[in-house]
Parts: C-alpha cells; sequence; structure tokens
C-alpha cells in the first residue's frame, strides 16, 4: 500500500475495483458514473490521502483550478478586505486564489497578466492600474474571463464592479457644507483612475451646488498612499488662507491627514474638520468625531466572483457594470472606551 499523500490515481482505481479512466471521471465529475462507483471512488480517495496533481489536470483540462487577483496595494487595508471577500466566494465553489500586487506600475501588472495568461488561470479579477494603460488582451486571447473591480479598464471593457464614488465625494462634501465650512480642502488618490476622477467630480459638484469656489490651490491629486497625505496636508496649513475642512480621498490618505494634524498640534472637529473616505477598523478609536464613507467591500468581491463564475460558465452577455450605494458612517471613541482612556489615564 503507498504511504498516505503519495498514491497515484492507478492506486485508487485498483482500490476501488475501477478503471483509472472512471476515477478521472469522479475527478472532473465529467461523463457517466453510477453512485455506488463514486462512493468507492471517493471512499478510496480518503483511505489513500490522494491528491490530484492540479498541474497535469490543468494540461488535460486547458483550465487550471486557480482565480487569479490582481490588486494595486496590498498594504492599503481596502484590498485586504477585498481579498477575503473574493477567497471567501471563490473557496466555497473550490477554487484557490493566486494573488498578484502590482503597486500601482502598469508594467508590473502587465507582466503579472501575461504571467496569469501563461498559467491558463480559470479567470482574473483585477483592480487595474491605469483606466487607459491597463489592457487584458492576454487573457482574452487565452480564452480567460476577466472582472474588473473597484475601477474600469477603458482599453478592454469587462464586467465591472464599483462604488458610486462621485455619490460619495458629494455627500461627504455636502456634510462638511451643512457644518458651515466654505473653504474645503480636496486631497484625492491618482485622478488618471476612476475612484480618484469621480471623487473629484463628486466634490466639484457639491461645491457648485452649494454656489462656493472651487480653488485649484485647494486640491491635492496624487498616490493614494498615507505618505501622500501628509505631505499635502503640510501644505495646504501652509497656505496664506488654510482651508478649514479636508475631503480626504482614501484610507491611507486620511491616516496621513491626522497625522500630519497631530504635528501641528491642531485638534480634528475643533480647529478643523475631516471627512475621509472608506470605513477603518482604528476610526472607532478617536477621540473626535470623523464621517467617512464606508465601502460595501464584501459585497464588491462576492458580486466581481458571481460575475466571474457566471462567464467561467459560458455568459456570453455584454459587459456589465454593478454599481453599489455608499453609507455614511460617523466614528468616534465610544462613551464605554472613553471612560475607560479616562480612567487609566487618572492612575
Amino acid at each position: 500500500m503507498p504511504a498516505r499523500g503519495k498514491a497515484t490515481i492507478r492506486d485508487v482505481a485498483c482500490r476501488a475495483g475501477v478503471s483509472a479512466a472512471t476515477v478521472s471521471r469522479v475527478l472532473s465529475n465529467h461523463g457517466p458514473v453510477s453512485e455506488d462507483v463514486r462512493m468507492r471512488v471517493q471512499q478510496a480517495i480518503n483511505a489513500l490521502g490522494y491528491r490530484p496533481n492540479r498541474i497535469a489536470r490543468s494540461f488535460r483540462t486547458q483550465r487550471s483550478n486557480f482565480i487569479g487577483l490582481i490588486i494595486s496595494d496590498v498594504e492599503n487595508p481596502f484590498y485586504t478586505s477585498l481579498v477575503r471577500a473574493v477567497e471567501d466566494t471563490a473557496y466555497a465553489q473550490g477554487y484557490s486564489l493566486l494573488l498578484c500586487n502590482s503597486d500601482e506600475d502598469v508594467e508590473k501588472e502587465r507582466a503579472y497578466i501575461q504571467f496569469m495568461a501563461d498559467e491558463r488561470v480559470a479567470g482574473v479579477i483585477g483592480s487595474p492600474a491605469s483606466e487607459q494603460e491597463t489592457s487584458f488582451a492576454p487573457l482574452f486571447d487565452a480564452g480567460i474571463p476577466v472582472v474588473s473591480v473597484d475601477r474600469r479598464s477603458l482599453r478592454t471593457p469587462v464586467d465591472t464592479v464599483l462604488l458610486d464614488n462621485l455619490a460619495s465625494a458629494r455627500d461627504l462634501t455636502r456634510y462638511l457644507i451643512a457644518r458651515g465650512h466654505r473653504r474645503i480642502a480636496a486631497i484625492l488618490p491618482n485622478v488618471s483612475i476612476t475612484s480618484g476622477r469621480e471623487r473629484l467630480a463628486g466634490f466639484v459638484q457639491a461645491m457648485q451646488e452649494a454656489g462656493l469656489p472651487v480653488d485649484p490651490a485647494l486640491i491635492c491629486e496624487g498616490k493614494g498612499f498615507e505618505a501622500f497625505g501628509m505631505q499635502a496636508m503640510h501644505y495646504l496649513l501652509g497656505l496664506s488662507d488654510p482651508p478649514t475642512a479636508i475631503f480626504a480621498g482614501n484610507n491611507l490618505i486620511t491616516l496621513g491627514v491626522l497625522k500630519a494634524l497631530q504635528e501641528h498640534g491642531l485638534r480634528m472637529a475643533e480647529d478643523i474638520d475631516v471627512a475621509g473616505h472608506d470605513e477603518m477598523p482604528w476610526m472607532s478609536l478617536l477621540a473626535k468625531p470623523i464621517i467617512v464613507a464606508a465601502q460595501p467591500i464584501r459585497e464588491m468581491g462576492q458580486r466581481a466572483m458571481d460575475l466571474l463564475l457566471a462567464r467561467m460558465n459560458g455568459d456570453a452577455q455584454p459587459p456589465r457594470e454593478v454599481k453599489l450605494p455608499p453609507r455614511l458612517v460617523v466614528h468616534q471613541l465610544n462613551a464605554t472606551a472613553k471612560a475607560a482612556a479616562c480612567g487609566e489615564a487618572r492612575r
């Protein structure tokens, strides 16, 4: 008897009293097999600890058991949550995840797209590094379906799952205006990608609706990282007429803004108001309230995976776009935590 985990398909066939071809039909769930035979084969697989050779199987079927996921920034908690949502849905359907991080670099992304095509993954979900430059053509040429999430791909139209970014930015800016602010700054991720461009449009729309000027000096745009948020906030506070409120275009920018305010000795919600994009767990620890647009990240990942599975199963409809609504949430340190913190400080 072979060592457990080292058995071959022939060992399984011998133990079950069937041919290797029958075992293969059971494993692929393709072709006529009686329930009695299927049960005997499964019992033999369990007893021997047999594990199918995924590489060999992909050569036979021209399709692997992996879903490719190409994200833009693995350090961004938004993408961490998205990965979890996609992985949970993929695993439930019997697929494993192959994760690649493009670092917002089109050339690196292009290499990963080609890698996915060469590996003949079953399907790919991607968050394009660039609307204009990202091309999924190598995947299409290999017959591999693609779904875009969080951002659009204009060169190669595919099914897309997005947040309603314009509505979220507009509503956050309206909140700041309702608080009495007239000089509001926006610190935004790259406006050449979907989320950055649409959040800028939402900010401008809310300002114009209120009859407020949109001052170009108060709009900062760059890579959506914490360091950029800090740099932009330092610049804005150095202006002769600094803003009284900030719209921060993503979670890492918000973190950078808060750190810069701390360095300047300014108190959020007292000296300056901040409205941020994306809900993060650490926000419940803030001593002062902050309003954020919470994205339905789990639903975004699940919907993207559902669309991909449909394409993998032969769905031939024209590309679709799913746009999900944001939810505005006010975060602050709750009363219990605040009392505990004060008690600790008194000791």
